[in-house]
């Protein structure tokens, strides 16, 4: 056998070896597969019968590293026979020698991407390309080597532990892999430890399970621990690799610390002005412990102010809140003591031995002096005192003190919203309580006053005491009749028919035994109409005496009575009984009196009348309106015709003065020449007259007085129904009775010629002199004079 057969049988041996390990064959069983396998090579016509090689990864040497060899039976060593390799990494990774069927890797392998190729070899003949055997598959698997460390792929780890858990209690698992083949060697086998965390802390090895390795440790004064672990593989052999990780422990905690209160006394102090409920101080017990281990109840269990003070739980701070139950006083006690408890509430058994789990402590409360208002020694006062009690009689006495060490004097007073009246008044030094005036019981019966009592020399604080005050009666007021004291009778009523029964009541307090007395006053005691007679319950009945009372002759009696009370004075009053006969039926039914309301038809109700009386005033407002209206609408002095506008010549009819319409106005403008004959045409009716009348074409002399002048033309319009106010401005824009246009205005200017005289025109002023020249003067042509019109 040569070398390089030699070897590759090493290499199969070798790898027939990691096979039986890998299936579990028994060792014993090698030797024979060996031979069998020699047997084979020996029978077979191929050099390539085994079915697989092996290539270490990794390899970083200078050539590339021989894989194997491919030699057929049928090979002469001619170099007739080409071998071909093809299948997995054929060409780039694997090449093969075609004449000697040498395997050769040309690049590095690493087993973790790929841990074998598979490829298929032949020999065929050189010339031809005919294949001279069967295709053979094999394989060629990349041996392991040791190129990979142990990793934690999920650390930093987290773990938490009771304090005080025994030795041995499990903390947590931590686990590491390795990329190398697990069944080749140990380069995957792990080893655990710890680099750091001892002596607290253990690791297995094997397991990686993390254990507690000290006693009682303590979280109150440790509770936080780094742990480093460290994975190596090579079973932990010198030259493994190594990875590690890091595993912070927490200590949870338990109920292992009782309360402790920091002090065992506390002072304290409260104002004796203080008022139950409010806080007088604070305390709190400490506990390690966190949580509801942590959390701690209090109490009070014993001491002599018990009584005086209760003990709350601030739910935010946890302290224990010492407040006022009682008022305290300093005068009576100045000084307290409270014996407080602190507890746990949740307490472990595990650790009942370590207890007991409470603390007591001390309180001390001193009472602080204030100044107090002072105060009564009675909660209210009543009293009582008779009405019409003389000014100046004596109700009561109310009664303050200082209840301070110094016992100032007190002043008292009235407050005025309570007697506003002011009914009564108090002796500021020795609080006896007056009447300003006398009092009446039927006007008000209880008076409910303050009396305020002021420490004088203190910070003038004042204490208010109700006082009630019950107005006693006395009989000053005399009986009267209960009901109205009208009454309705027929006139047909029979002589001893009772026609009323009257009562009477009294304004002062009722007695149990108070009754009233009946009779008729001594001026009528003999009458011949009718009579009383006293029933003895306080009530009287009244009768007819005589028969055939016709209220045509007498429809209305007046009967006085005197009523008596057996009051202490007794008292009397003399009131009249109005009778007033109305005609009945045979029924004995009221029809009709000598009064309004029964003279009306039976039927019509108070709501009819009302409701004809409104109708009755919603006519007349009607009424009073339209006539209101038909006076607003009166006729307008001139009408607004499309044809009549000539009210509208104002605005254009002046021709301007310059300079003189600012300095004086033309009288004679305010002549009108159909106005100094006495007539006054109306403006809202066109003129018909189309010639002016004789004597009216020259206006009046010049020297006329201008306030006779404005009288007379007021007067003459005043006269004639038919003329507007002279005060109207419509009188400014008359033209004249005498022109046959009726009108400047080019809108109905007349284009016939007219013999008009117009020479009254030179006398208007210098103004209308222009118009004079055009008008004034017989030569001038009718086509001027008609575009001096229109114009």
């Amino acid at each position: 056998m040569t070398n390089t057969e030699y070897y590759y049988y090493v290499l199969f041996v070798l790898g027939l070896t990691v096979q039986c390990i890998q299936t579990e064959c028994p060792l014993h069983d090698l030797p024979s597969r060996v031979h069998q396998l020699g047997q084979v090579l020996h029978r077979s016509k191929r050099g390539w019968v085994w079915n697989q090689f092996f290539v270490i990864e990794e390899y970083t040497g200078p050539d590339p590293v021989l894989v194997g060899r491919l030699h057929s039976d049928v090979d002469s060593g001619n170099g007739n026979i080409k071998y071909i390799l093809s299948g997995e990494g054929a060409g780039t990774i694997f090449v093969i020698d075609d004449k000697t069927g040498n395997i050769h890797a040309t690049k590095k392998l690493d087993r973790e991407e790929q841990a074998q190729y598979t490829l298929t070899a032949q020999a065929v003949a050189r010339d031809t390309n005919k294949p001279l055997e069967p295709p053979s598959e094999f394989i060629v698997k990349v041996q392991d080597i040791n190129d990979n460390p142990p990793e934690f792929l999920h650390g930093p780890y987290y773990a938490r532990v009771p304090e005080m858990s025994n030795v041995g209690t499990s903390v947590m698992q931590v686990t590491a892999t390795d990329a190398d083949d697990p069944t080749y060697g140990n380069s995957a086998r792990l080893v655990y430890s710890i680099l750091q965390g001892q002596p607290y802390f253990s690791v297995e090895p094997q397991t990686g399970i993390i254990r507690t390795a000290l006693p009682n440790m303590d979280r109150e004064a440790r509770q936080e621990y780094d742990v480093v672990i460290q994975a190596k593989d090579m079973g932990g052999h010198m030259g493994g690799l190594s990875g590690t990780t890091e595993v912070k422990i927490t200590l949870t905690d338990v109920n292992d610390n009782p309360p402790k209160f920091p002090q065992s006394v506390y002072p304290m102090s409260v104002s004796e002005d203080r008022v139950p409920g409010e806080e007088v101080g604070r305390l709190k017990a400490k506990d390690l412990d966190l949580g509801d281990n942590g959390l701690v109840n209090y109490r009070l269990v014993d001491g002599d102010g018990i009584n005086m003070f209760e003990l709350s739980t601030d739910s935010e701070t946890r302290e224990a809140v010492v407040k006022l139950k009682k008022p305290v006083d300093f005068e009576t006690k100045r000084s307290y003591t409270l014996k407080v408890e602190g507890s746990n509430p949740h307490i472990d058994p595990q650790f009942m031995a370590w207890g007991p789990y409470k603390d007591e402590a001390t309180i001390k409360v001193t009472v602080e002096d204030a100044d107090e208002p002072p105060v009564f020694v009675a909660p209210n006062y009543t009293f009582e005192v008779e009405e019409n009690a003389p000014q100046g009689t004596i109700v009561g006495r109310v009664h303050a003190k200082d209840t301070d060490i110094t016992n100032n004097p007190v002043r008292y007073m009235i407050p005025r919203y309570t007697d506003v009246e002011q009914f009564f008044s108090v002796n500021a030094e020795d609080g006896l309580i007056t009447t300003n005036r006398p009092l009446d019981r039927e006007a008000q019966a209880w008076h409910n006053i303050s009396v305020s009592a002021t420490e004088i020399g203190g910070h003038h604080q004042d204490t208010k005491v109700r006082v009630n005050i019950k107005v006693k009666d006395v009989n000053d007021n005399a009986p009267e009749f209960a009901a109205n004291n009208e009454i309705l009778m027929c006139e047909s009523a029979a002589p001893g028919k009772v026609i009323e029964t009257v009562s009477a009541v009294d304004k002062d307090e009722m007695a149990h035994r108070q009754h009233f007395t009946f009779s008729l006053a001594p001026e009528v005691a003999h009458n011949h109409n009718f009579s009383l007679r006293d029933n003895r319950d306080s009530t009287a009945s009244i009768f007819v005496v005589r028969k055939g009372l016709n209220r045509q002759t007498q429809d209305v009696y007046h009967l006085p009575i005197e009523i008596n009370d057996n009051g202490f004075p007794a008292l009397s009053s003399t009131n009249t009984l109005t009778i007033r006969v109305c005609s009945c039926d045979s029924k004995d039914v009221i029809q009709s009196c000598n009064v309004l309301p029964y003279v009306l038809p039976a039927g019509l109700s108070t709501g009819a009348l009302i409701a004809i009386l409104a109708c009755i005033v919603i006519l007349l407002a009607i009424v009073v309106l339209f006539v209101a209206l038909r006076r607003q609408k009166k006729e307008p002095l001139i009408l607004f015709e499309e044809e009549d506008i000539r009210e509208n010549i104002i605005t254009y009819d002046d021709e301007g003065g310059g300079e003189e319409d600012t300095e004086a106005f033309d009288i004679a403008t305010l002549q009108n020449p159909d106005g100094a004959n006495g007539f006054l045409p109306r403006k809202d009716i066109k003129p018909e007259l189309q010639f002016p009348r004789p004597g009216m074409g020259r206006p009046a002399a010049n020297s006329v007085d201008v306030d006779d002048f404005i009288k007379t033309r007021i007067a003459e319009a005043d006269s004639d129904p038919t003329a507007p106010p002279y005060d109207s401005i419509q009188i400014y824009g008359y033209e004249g009775r005498g022109s046959l246009a009726g009108s400047l205005s080019s809108l109905e200017s007349v284009t016939t010629e007219s013999d008009l005289d117009y020479d009254y025109l030179q006398s208007w002023g210098p103004r209308f002199k222009r118009l004079a020249d055009l008008y004034g003067t017989k030569d001038c042509c009718v086509n001027d004079g008609d575009d001096d019109e229109d114009s």
